[in-house]
């Protein structure tokens, strides 16, 4: 199967699967573009044509995946470290504390996820426990979260599950 006939077989279906999965369009245009260049560069490799959909979308999935695990580094590379002043860091209410005042078990899970980037796999191997355990914690350490956040500051989620409304921290000072 050549380049061209794939090309005109799945481009748009393609496309739009990676948009999906993306919800971004500068990041699918990217990972569109890098999909079909190792497609067109491992095409003589594809042995049976009626095998090619499968072998287009698994490539289009693990470009997914690499391009994400690439963003996630630099992202880790570039966020500010919180515990240095800095005018840009402004601090969603009483976030910091919150994570601060979280069981310990809880706080180093989040730390080390969100805070240094490592993998989850990693973490369970780093603080010899099971991935489940550290799936479970991270979980538990987002409702507690998600529960201070209501309580204290009135912050909303919406429907996408997107941190809504202004900071409110009567409560949270007065107690």
């Amino acid at each position: 199967m050549e380049t061209q006939k794939i090309w005109n077989k799945f481009n748009d279906e393609l496309y739009f699967f990676i948009l999906k999965k993306t919800k971004n369009r500068e990041h699918s245009n990217d990972i569109f573009q890098n999909t079909f260049l190792k497609i067109h560069e491992n095409v003589s490799k594809l042995k049976e044509e009626e095998k090619a959909r499968a072998w287009i979308f698994q490539i289009a999935r693990n470009e997914i995946a690499n391009y994400y695990t690439k963003e996630a580094i630099y992202v880790a590379q570039l966020t500010p470290n919180i515990n240095e002043s800095s005018e840009e860091y402004q601090p969603i209410c009483c976030f910091d504390n919150f994570i601060n005042d979280l069981p310990e078990i809880y706080k180093q899970v989040i730390a080390l996820i969100y805070i240094k980037g490592q993998k989850q796999k990693n973490i369970a191997t780093q603080l010899d426990i099971s991935l489940e355990n550290v799936k479970a914690r991270v979980k538990r350490a987002k409702d507690i979260l998600k529960n201070k956040l209501n309580t204290c500051c009135k912050y909303e989620f919406d429907k996408n599950g997107k941190l809504t409304g202004a900071s409110n921290c009567a409560v949270c000072k007065a107690s």
